[in-house]
């Protein structure tokens, strides 16, 4: 396993120096699950959940999230994010969303912590706008799918 690059020789915390790394195009999908009572996705899919427009909400606050992901997780880098998407995929026979966030970026740093953040957050949202009729929602299978760029080069989940 290789050393962990968020610790210094002593064990102590400390952001790292990316100063000396090339800048690259770097891009990073997450995905994500939220699982609902049937009548709850079709309320989802039929619009007519008391708060509005539930995956315009979750779509925002993904975005939103990918934006402010150095202010949540410590020693993250703020980045000038050139790209963010947040989609939904229902599936009606496992009363389902699926949640998929791709962010990208010219930088000298990955965005995998965007595009997981985006994807939590527009899954925690999907379920606060629903939560008055469905508290059993269950939030699942939150990963990196995808990234793309930098010194370690392209991964792709199996």
């Amino acid at each position: 396993m290789s050393r962990l690059t968020h610790l210094d020789a002593e064990g102590n915390a400390h952001m790292v120096d990316v100063s000396e790394k090339h800048v690259t195009s770097r891009s990073a999908t997450a995905r994500a699950r939220v699982i609902m009572l049937p009548e709850t996705l079709l309320m989802i899919l039929g619009g007519t959940a008391k708060k509005g427009d539930v995956l315009a909400a979750a779509r925002i606050a993904g975005i939103m999230a990918a934006k402010k992901t150095h202010e949540l997780i410590p020693l993250c880098h703020p980045l000038m994010i050139s790209k963010v998407s947040v989609e939904f995929v229902p599936d009606e026979p496992s009363s389902s969303i699926e949640v998929t966030a791709t962010v990208k970026v010219e930088g000298k740093t990955g965005v995998e912590m965007e595009a997981l953040t985006a994807c939590s957050i527009a899954a925690l949202t999907i379920y606060d706008m629903l939560k008055a009729v469905d508290r059993g929602m269950r939030i699942t299978d939150l990963r990196l799918v995808e990234k793309s760029g930098g010194k370690s080069g392209h991964f792709q989940a199996e």
